[in-house]
């Protein structure tokens, strides 16, 4: 069992910058990664990025590479989304979920999953 908790969105201007936090607790040591998506108002759910547990490896959606950066901190079983340059294309509900398959990008690989944390870029 793992229980995820988004924190950190809100309102910004384009070209701002945030930061998302997820604590996650309960059964974390054991998955493989966590990654960060997000849906818009009628869209389907868009892969963000990823980050593993064990190695910190870190893997990105093409329409953010450039801007956005996963860390995490396993001693507070946190990650992050630091979200740089951002467009009022990044507005949407973001979720973290946790995985234990190698590279995943899909949501239905993903099997806990947050609440969501909305973020609005104005332009």
């Amino acid at each position: 069992q793992v229980q995820l908790v988004e924190s950190g969105g809100g309102l910004v201007q384009a070209g701002g910058s945030l930061r998302l936090s997820c604590a996650a607790s309960g059964r974390t040591f054991s998955r493989y990664a966590m990654g960060w998506f997000r849906q818009a108002p009628g869209k389907e759910r868009e892969f963000v990025s990823a980050i593993t547990w064990s190695g910190g490896r870190t893997y990105y959606a093409d329409s953010v590479k450039d801007r956005f950066t996963t860390s995490r901190d396993n001693a507070k079983n946190t990650v992050y989304l630091q979200m740089n340059s951002l467009k009022p294309e990044d507005t949407a509900v973001y979720y973290c979920a946790s995985t234990s398959v190698p590279f995943a990008r899909l949501a239905r690989e993903y099997d806990y999953w947050g609440q969501g944390t909305q973020v609005t870029v104005s332009s």
